[in-house]
């Protein structure tokens, strides 16, 4: 009887799952199939300004038949088309990797993570906290920031960047890498989808609806807290499942990259603050004073409400007080100082000024270069350093490009607007709640197809908004249909290059995530379509 080692069986099933590129060029090869079935068609379009930026808008009564364009030889070239139009995050992908390579090579993370751990491990002890769980509290915690962020600012693909941090962090509280990804990306998705500032989802809906900016948001704060409470229950218990036995994960073998990379640094003693380190953190301290002297104040635009900061002065006390202390007491914590402010300029930069992955990708370059010379790395070092982490990050970066495609073939064929057209047409002559449920699984099919809000928003709102007049809806609710209907499924559909990205970085195939969060998001839809039943029965403001 011949037996066959576990390793052989996990190598023996993992050749059976499709690779990432496999599912995305398969569905490649589908959409341009489809542009030799669908008939072509196309709308009209309009250039409207909406809160000061251009928007092209379409309109709904130019639609029109046109020749289809079955794409062929296409499928090959949608690669590089698909890498040109999503080149920011394929960019922003390799900046991030790249410089937290540096900092890893550091290894002020893992000293950071083993610490944190073994914080949570004393505070375990203390009798109230032990019915409840320090790890309970701690992931808690991060949904609720994350969750936050999304629905305040439209968090998206920022989370990339913090998916290495958490993913180590999850692994070494005893959880798997779906549970780094949960607490982070998840979070800030739901957040995305039950939003109450959104400006790339609600200000953009509502300004194509007429509607006053971020109006409705008491009812909406109520979604908020119902899908953040969801997504904590869910995860809790996942997460609870894996520590009892972390073999359970369907990650536990590839999560061994992971548990590799996480060195026990409890017998290392860190070093102390060097000259290199002292010029680091003058060089940080010059720009932050600098910004806070030209930049004193920062306005910042949260619902209907403006506020006038001084963020800046504000962050050059806390880094002077905080540089300098961790300086005398190890230089792992001062690397950790300088991500903590990257983090917090961030915020600053995306709330006041709109920050989007260019700035963002250049402020995370900026604190890779600057965590490898407080190490007196030498520049050639630092650049190897970064080299070998845009190599290793290579895959996340390329089926960006691939799942690109997708959106290109069906474009070039001219058959977005026929389907648009088509599943439109079928809501004029049903009820009210068949009609926004109908606009509801709409939004979410469109999704798969446009997994950009923003787009979505100026292609189908417009319509939408007229529609809803016609069978009586308020266009709030509309917007509403279209805000769950743009954060759902966007944590599922492989179009989604944040998702991809996200999946890249963290190591996990893309027909795993699906077989662990489809479940999830079933029940999201669910929840959502009922939660928006209420405003057609109640009074709700804005409604």
């Amino acid at each position: 009887m011949r037996i066959i080692s576990k390793k052989t069986q996990y190598m023996i099933s993992l050749k059976k799952i499709p690779h990432t590129f496999t599912i995305v060029f398969t569905l490649i090869i589908i959409c341009a199939v489809a542009t030799w079935i669908v008939p072509g068609g196309a709308y009209q379009r309009e250039i409207i300004v909406v809160d000061g930026v251009e928007r092209s808008v379409v309109d709904p009564d130019t639609f029109e038949k046109v020749p289809n364009k079955p794409q062929t030889w296409q499928i090959f070239s949608a690669f590089y088309k698909g890498f040109v139009r999503t080149s920011n995050i394929i960019v922003f992908i390799f900046m991030i990797g790249g410089a937290f390579w540096v900092m890893n090579q550091t290894e002020s993370i893992q000293v950071g993570v083993q610490g944190f751990v073994k914080m949570l491990e004393k505070w375990e002890h203390l009798a109230f906290l032990q019915k409840i769980g320090v790890n309970n509290i701690v992931l808690t915690m991060v949904i609720i920031l994350f969750s936050l962020f999304g629905a305040i600012f439209g968090m998206s693909e920022e989370t990339i960047a913090f998916i290495i941090i958490f993913i180590p962090l999850s692994i070494s509280m005893g959880y798997d890498s779906i549970v780094g990804v949960l607490i982070c990306y998840v979070a800030a998705h739901v957040g995305f989808a039950g939003a109450l500032l959104n400006p790339f989802t609600i200000g953009i809906a509502q300004g194509f609806s007429g509607l006053p900016t971020f109006s409705g948001i008491e009812y909406r704060f109520i979604v908020w807290v119902i899908l953040t409470t969801i997504t904590i229950v869910v995860t809790l218990l996942y997460a609870r499942k894996i520590k009892r036995n972390p073999k359970k994960s369907m990650m536990y073998s590839l999560d061994q990259y992971w548990r590799d990379r996480i060195v026990d640094q409890e017998e290392k003693e860190s070093p102390k603050g060097t000259i290199a380190s002292w010029v680091v953190f003058g060089i940080i301290a010059a720009v932050l004073i600098y910004c806070a002297f030209t930049i004193t104040y920062t306005t910042i635009h949260i619902g209907n409400g403006t506020y006038v900061l001084p963020l800046f002065p504000i962050l050059a006390v806390l880094f002077l007080v905080l540089g300098a202390y961790t300086q005398f007491r190890s230089l792992h914590s001062f690397v950790l100082v300088i991500l903590l402010f990257t983090i917090l300029v961030l915020i600053v930069g995306v709330l006041g000024y709109q920050w989007y992955v260019m700035e963002i990708a250049t402020l995370f370059f900026a604190m890779g270069i600057l965590s490898g010379a407080a190490f007196s790395m030498s520049l050639n070092t630092i650049l190897k350093s970064f080299l070998d982490g845009c190599k290793d990050i290579m895959n996340a970066a390329l089926i960006v490009g691939l799942a690109g495609g997708i959106i290109i073939i069906l474009e070039d064929g001219q058959v977005v607007d026929t389907l648009l057209h088509s599943v439109a047409g079928l809501l004029r002559d049903s009820g009210r709640v068949p009609a926004i449920g109908g606009i509801y699984v709409i939004q979410n099919l469109l999704n798969i197809l446009i997994p950009s809000g923003s787009a979505k928003a100026a292609l189908t709102i417009p319509m939408m908004a007229e529609f809803s007049d016609i069978i009586g809806i308020h266009r709030q609710l509309t917007v509403l249909a279209f805000q769950f209907g743009d954060g759902f499924t966007n944590m599922i559909t492989p179009t989604s290059g944040v998702l991809i990205g996200v999946l890249g970085v963290a190591r996990i195939p893309y027909s795993k995530w699906v077989k662990f969060i489809f479940p999830l998001i079933i029940m999201l839809i669910i929840i959502g379509f009922l939660l928006l039943l209420p405003p057609l029965y109640f009074p709700f403001n804005g409604f």
